[in-house]
């Protein structure tokens, strides 16, 4: 198999696994390179020095490289902080710990906070972080099952929360798009159905649903 084809089906699972999904830091492609240029996220939630560090992580969770766009791309950390003002928001306080304690770290293990140090520096903090090794990071493995999922979700999820900007990362899976019928030939499993990048919120149905969850009818 080839690496992007492994790289592709790495990614479906994941994004249908969600937080269940245990995987290696940066193991889905090259690393960047260390002065890439940041993706300039204004931040709604989080101060922009957490959104910074957040960035940093997705784009090592999810990362860009030759076979095509990762979390940063598909704005994983604004999705996030976003969240962190609305449904996510009983997290935010151990989002703001927890940035905190990667950055303590990072400068302990590598000399500067975690988005100013090289990609395998980066790398080597988060697998410290997933195993629980990170020195005066008390929970830290539970801090990274969280941004792990929560960055998948940015990616993979319907655009209308936010992530999944231009609909990359459903590009990168090869998820054709939200359909509500399908004509016969579409049916058949050996034929793939084009790409129709369409928000589940654009169909006036789900647009519906979604005003009365907000009004609570």
């Amino acid at each position: 198999m080839s690496e992007s084809l492994s790289r592709r089906e790495w990614l479906k699972r994941a994004a249908v696994a969600g937080a269940a999904a245990a995987v290696p830091v940066g193991a889905l492609g090259a690393q960047r390179p260390e002065q890439q240029a940041r993706a300039g996220t204004s931040f709604a939630t989080l101060a922009a020095a957490e959104g910074e560090t957040l960035e940093a992580i997705t784009a090592r969770l999810i990362p860009t490289d030759e076979h095509g766009p990762g979390a940063t791309e598909a704005r994983a950390a604004r999705y996030i902080d976003h969240a962190l003002g609305g449904a996510l928001a009983a997290s935010l306080a151990a989002y703001r710990g927890g940035l905190a304690a990667l950055d303590r770290f990072a400068e302990t293990a590598a000399g500067a906070r975690f988005a100013d140090i090289p990609a395998d520096a980066q790398d080597a903090v988060l697998r410290a972080v997933e195993h629980g090794s990170a020195a005066g990071f008390a929970g830290s493995a539970a801090f990274f099952a969280m941004v792990r999922s929560h960055t998948i979700q940015g990616t993979f999820s319907d655009p209308a929360y936010g992530g999944n900007e231009d609909f990359v990362g459903w590009e990168l899976i090869g998820y054709p798009g939200v359909r509500t019928a399908v004509t016969p030939e579409l049916q058949r499993m050996d034929v793939a159905p084009p790409a129709r990048h369409v928000s589940a919120y654009d169909y006036p149905a789900f647009a519906a649903a979604r005003t009365r969850r907000t009004r609570g009818r």
